[in-house]
């Protein structure tokens, strides 16, 4: 007959075999699978737990990454395998635990023949129950005396009742300190807190708490890489630039996506392969140990055979609960061997599409580029025939702006018929493009249709002095959008650039404050006013007929060019003009005495020059006068 030891390796697969006596004899002896139970710590077993948990939750990446129906498909066979191997994970761990149970019990048990400590615990608690028991009985005798007492003597054993009492609610106290502190010892540490931490991880899975697996016969495969392409359901060959774009970047990251996916699992595959090692000499220690009780079992008395026979009951269940770990673990490495392949034909899937897809957009690239180089060809001829065969600077004009609008048009075609996948899409997606921009560039549009004012009649060009709000300057430039002055200062018409650009946006035609002067084209008039004080007792209308010869005198070597301008007034006011362009000197009563006012037309270019003469007149009128 074969021992247990080498049908065991036999059929685990083993490399061990025991070829030598001295071997056979060392092998047990270098283990004790009685004493040390556990194959691995509670460490090992919430570690590898943790590295479970991690790896099953990649199903969230692959399912961001499924977009395909043959990608759910997949999909599906994993998230179907994965849940398998973590209840197969925490069927492994709850009987680790069992075993680190089964261990430390047994340490107890050795402890507690050994330990000082434990033993007089177990005096005390033994003492306690003693005197609880003692007590009790003294209570009831008590009891009896007290119901054929005299009232004299009832009184005394009641007193003595409340006595023992009391002290048996002391007892009873310390009774339960012992039993509340064994209890809160044995479930907070070692297995007993190995266990509430493995039920803890498991209800944050639902997958955990599932009934354990069992293996089928055949394990369903995700379909086969040659039926992925075959799926897509929109042809490659119907998508524009833009989407082939997208697609490829798409199918780069999900390749990235199952390549990080695959190393994982072959991390925790490894893993599996690591942690089965151990229980595996463990099986072979408990075979040896049950070889060498059969040896021994044929002359030993009655007392020898059951110690035998209890140990023989103790190697069965370490047997059978490290058989528990390895199956789960054998299947574990079946199921991840067949997660591993679904990776693979999901990974060879997808790098056919994107092989597929970089095939179609460069496709598109060169028909894209060879569309626009016949376009602009055609464009660059058209230009040569316009200019040799069209003399007429006008005609040619017009040719030479058709051409740029056919030019753009073709390539604005081309570029959505190219880029777009749809163009019913890509007209809705323009539709609402515009309304966006409409919105967000509000202020642009209003600035462009102020362009169209600003040219229009009375309009402003390049050159003429306009006023913005309280900015004086020339038109320097007239743009779509905005409108730039050259700054000016000075007084009156002596006006000269400070050197600043200043810049407005064209919607100033619409704004209700500030507002936009402009000189007429051709009108350089304005008028100046001039308040003076009477001197006190010159006669005011001789001062002021006086006054107004003086200034009319100075106006006289400029009236032709200030006639002109006020009869350029006329006409462009089409109504009334201005009135007479004679100077005027107004009397007006003030506080001090009497002031006249002297209004007097200056034509623009000669400002400085006339409003000078014109104070020096006013000013020898008045001195002679004092």
């Amino acid at each position: 007959m074969l021992p247990r030891s080498l049908l065991l390796g036999v059929l685990l697969g083993l490399s061990w075999m025991p070829a030598h006596g001295a071997e056979q004899a060392d092998a047990p002896a270098k283990i004790d699978p009685i004493a040390s139970r556990a194959v691995m710590t509670g460490e090992q077993v919430v570690q590898i737990l943790d590295e479970t948990v991690d790896w099953y939750r990649t199903l969230g990446t692959q399912q961001q990454a499924a977009t395909q129906p043959s990608d759910l498909l997949i999909l599906y066979a994993n998230r179907q395998t994965a849940e398998k191997v973590i209840a197969l994970a925490f069927e492994i761990a709850r009987a680790n635990a069992e075993l680190i149970s089964s261990e430390a019990g047994a340490q107890e048990n050795e402890d507690a023949e050994s330990n000082a400590e434990m033993r007089s615990h177990a005096r005390m608690k033994q003492q306690l129950d003693q005197q609880r028991t003692q007590l009790q009985g003294e209570i009831e005798a008590v009891n009896a005396k007290i119901a054929t007492a005299s009232a004299k003597e009832r009184g005394d054993l009641q007193a003595r009742r409340q006595v023992l009492q009391g002290e048996l609610d002391l007892i009873n106290a310390q009774r339960n300190l012992f039993s509340n502190m064994a209890q809160y010892a044995s479930e907070n540490v070692g297995a007993n807190a190995l266990k509430a931490h493995i039920d803890a991880i498991a209800a944050s899975i639902p997958a955990a708490s599932a009934t354990p697996v069992t293996m089928p016969g055949t394990i369903a495969a995700a379909p086969a890489a040659a039926s992925f392409t075959s799926a897509v359901s929109t042809s490659l060959s119907q998508f524009g630039i833009w989407d082939l774009t997208a697609t490829v970047l798409r199918l780069s990251a999900k390749a990235r996506t199952i390549e990080t996916v695959d190393r994982r699992t072959e991390q925790l595959q490894e893993t599996f392969k690591e942690i089965r090692d151990a229980p595996l000499k463990q099986l072979q220690a408990l075979a040896a140990r049950g070889d060498a009780l059969a040896a021994q079992s044929g002359s030993q008395d009655r007392e020898s055979l059951r110690r035998v026979r209890d140990e023989y009951d103790t190697i069965a269940w370490l047997f059978q609960q490290t058989s528990s770990i390895v199956t789960p673990l054998s299947k574990a490495e079946v199921l991840l061997t067949q997660y591993r392949n679904n990776l693979d034909n999901w990974r060879e899937a997808t790098q056919r599409q994107s092989r597929e897809a970089w095939r179609v957009l460069g496709i598109r690239l060169v028909i894209f580029a060879a569309l626009l180089a016949l376009v602009f060809t055609a464009a660059e001829l058209w230009r040569r025939a316009v200019f040799r065969y069209v003399p007429d600077i006008r005609r040619r004009s017009r040719l030479l702006l058709l051409r740029k609008i056919v030019l753009w048009a073709l390539v604005v075609a081309i570029a959505a018929a190219t880029f777009a996948t749809e163009l019913g899409s890509l007209a809705t997606f323009a539709g609402l493009i515009t309304a966006g921009l409409a919105v967000a560039m509000q202020s642009v549009l209003v600035s462009v249709v102020g362009y169209f004012f600003l040219v229009g009649k009375y309009g402003i060009r390049v050159g003429d002095r306009v006023q913005v709000g309280s900015v004086t300057g020339e038109v320097i430039d007239l743009g779509l959008v905005r409108l730039h002055l050259l700054e000016l200062s000075g007084q009156g018409g002596a006006m000269s650039p400070t050197g600043r650009v200043v810049a407005f946006a064209n919607s100033i035609v619409f704004q209700a404050s500030g507002g936009l002067f402009k000189q007429i084209p051709g009108i350089n008039l304005a008028w100046r006013e001039i308040t003076v004080k009477l001197p006190t007792g010159a006669d005011s209308t001789e001062l002021k007929t006086k006054l107004s010869d003086a200034v009319s005198g100075v106006l006289n070597d400029y009236r032709e060019d200030i006639l002109r301008q006020t009869q350029e007034i006329e006409r462009a006011g089409s109504a009334h003009g201005p009135g007479d362009v004679q100077p005027q000197v107004q009397l007006r009563f003030s506080v001090d005495g009497v002031d006249a006012i002297v209004r007097y037309p200056v034509e623009l270019r000669h400002a400085a020059e006339i409003e000078e003469r014109v104070s020096r007149e006013v000013l020898r009128v008045i001195t002679f006068s004092s």
